[in-house]
């Protein structure tokens, strides 16, 4: 089927199978390799997306769900909570192989979208589920409640 996405501010055009997961249409049809495969049940966090502004796993949900909706990946990230969030991740020196890391950043950015002053326990709730094989989890708590603070001012 062809589906109309819009991707990032951009419509888009893609023939996929319904039930194809976003993801795969994300890296595969649409060349945009910075949201990552890791486990494919939902689980890991490497693939995670804003859907409507909301991060939701790309691995899990299907293709036919995405159209007339707006989808953002680590590419299209911008704003001031984006931008609050990447320094934060650069000054705390947050990522160490990196490969989970557009999944914490697409989640940090969406809880700190919705709650701009997180407690350790909203921090917490918001990540988990995002897998982090070099356990940086500390630090990334750190960035995050840096870039809280960034928004403040």
């Amino acid at each position: 089927m062809l589906y109309t996405l819009n991707i990032n501010g951009h419509s888009r055009s893609v023939e996929a199978e319904p039930a194809t997961p976003l993801l795969w249409v994300i890296r595969d049809e649409l060349n945009l390799t910075g949201t990552k495969f890791g486990c494919g049940v939902a689980a890991c966090g490497a693939c995670t997306v804003h859907f409507n502004g909301t991060p939701i796993r790309s691995c899990s949900f299907p293709v036919d769900g995405a159209a007339d909706n707006e989808i953002t990946t680590i590419e299209g990230l911008r704003g001031q909570v984006a931008e609050a969030v990447q320094q934060a991740w650069r000054e705390k020196d947050v990522v160490q192989c990196g490969y989970c890391q557009s999944g914490q950043i697409m989640s940090a950015v969406g809880l700190l979208s919705s709650n701009p002053s997180p407690s350790d326990s909203d921090i917490d709730g918001a990540m988990a589920g995002n897998a982090c094989r070099c356990a940086t989890y500390v630090r990334i708590r750190d960035a995050i409640k840096l870039a809280s603070k960034k928004l403040e001012v």
